[in-house]
């Protein structure tokens, strides 16, 4: 009888340093550079031994913790299972197969902790999967296995192309949690991220097609600039034309293409932009896609890095932070935001 597939959790870095590398080699690498390789262990018992080798400073919560997700991505994970990879540098989320065996390889000149992956999607936008799922995504954890709501199937939908299925909530006995699986992780989620899905999730709702141009354009004059949104209907290649000073005639000049599509932009978007830009004669632009960007622009837009922005949701959100305070009163009324101040909880060993 075949093994049934199983879907992992597992990060490129605290702050997604090793990402590129992984999506551009077909690999899923984890930190844990203190730990030696793992080739030669055969069950946790073994790779316990071996991380509390590494770490002799460290409490046996912590031992246990490192070797339960060593455990996981060395000898738990199985070729055909399948990997998330939440995306730090793009808030993008990408999907593949494991493919191969774990291997202590050497990338960049030190020795890494990988896993032969296919990666299927690299650019599934964090607004395709619904919030619970996204939950489970933002556990504090390297690598999980992730077993809620029905969350293999979903992740293989949208793999495929599809709509996240969402969950329909059955009774099922509760089974005892095996080693690595999120129903031991997932309970200290990453408090920051959750809430900033939950605010792009409420966006999302609320601010579809020409709405979401209103609110980008909002959003920069609070920040300084004088702006102009094409009404609804076609736009002639930009939504918002945007100038500084007092009547928005000084330099520099911007134009603003906005799209509330849950996809993400080709280049023929940011082409149509950048002609744009010459019919209007701006130095300046920015592309703001919901759904984010695929790996063509982002390689193309490095040679406009001094004239073109980017703007998935979660720039857009960010730039709202910014300057939520200076934002019409309707717009604070339908998006009622409160800053808040807790303790950040660092993560495991990256």
């Amino acid at each position: 009888m075949a093994e049934k597939v199983k879907l992992y959790l597992s990060r490129a870095g605290r702050n997604g340093e090793d990402e590129e590398v992984a999506l551009e080699n077909n690999l899923a690498i984890i930190g844990f550079r203190a730990v030696p390789t793992l080739e030669n262990a055969k069950d946790y018992k073994e790779v316990s031994k071996i991380v509390s080798a590494a770490y002799p400073d460290k409490k046996p919560r912590a031992i246990g913790n490192f070797a339960g997700q060593l455990w996981a991505f060395s000898l738990a994970m199985s070729e055909g299972d399948l990997v998330v990879l939440p995306r730090k540098l793009t808030s993008q989320i990408a999907i593949g197969h494991v493919s191969g065996p774990y291997k202590y390889i050497v990338i960049n000149k030190e020795y890494r902790h990988t896993r032969q992956v296919e990666w299927l999607r690299s650019d599934v936008p964090r607004t395709a999967f619904e919030q619970d799922i996204l939950y489970s995504f933002g556990a504090f954890m390297t690598v999980c296995n992730i077993t809620r709501n029905d969350a293999l199937n979903r992740v293989k939908a949208v793999s495929e192309g599809k709509q996240d299925p969402g969950y329909t909530l059955t009774y099922k006995t509760p089974k005892k949690p095996q080693v690595g699986e999120d129903e031991d992780t997932t309970e200290i989620p990453n408090l920051s991220q959750l809430a900033h899905d939950q605010i792009v999730a409420h966006i999302q709702s609320r601010y579809s097609g020409h709405a979401l141009a209103l609110l980008v354009g909002a959003v920069l004059e609070a920040d300084g600039w004088v702006t102009k949104v094409s009404p609804a209907g076609a736009d002639g290649g930009v939504d918002i034309l945007a100038g500084r000073g007092s009547l928005g005639l000084d330099t520099p000049r911007l134009c603003v293409q906005v799209k509330s599509q849950n996809s993400p932009a080709d280049v023929t978007i940011y082409r149509t932009l950048q002609g744009t830009m010459q019919t209007f004669k701006a130095e300046q632009g920015l592309l703001v896609c919901w759904g984010g960007f695929n790996k063509a622009v982002l390689s193309e837009s490095k040679q406009a890095h001094f004239t073109v922005r980017l703007w998935d949701s979660s720039d857009l959100v960010e730039a709202i932070y910014r300057n939520y305070e200076r934002l019409p009163a309707e717009i604070q009324a339908e998006l009622p935001l409160k800053r808040t101040w807790m303790l950040v909880i660092e993560e495991p060993d990256q």
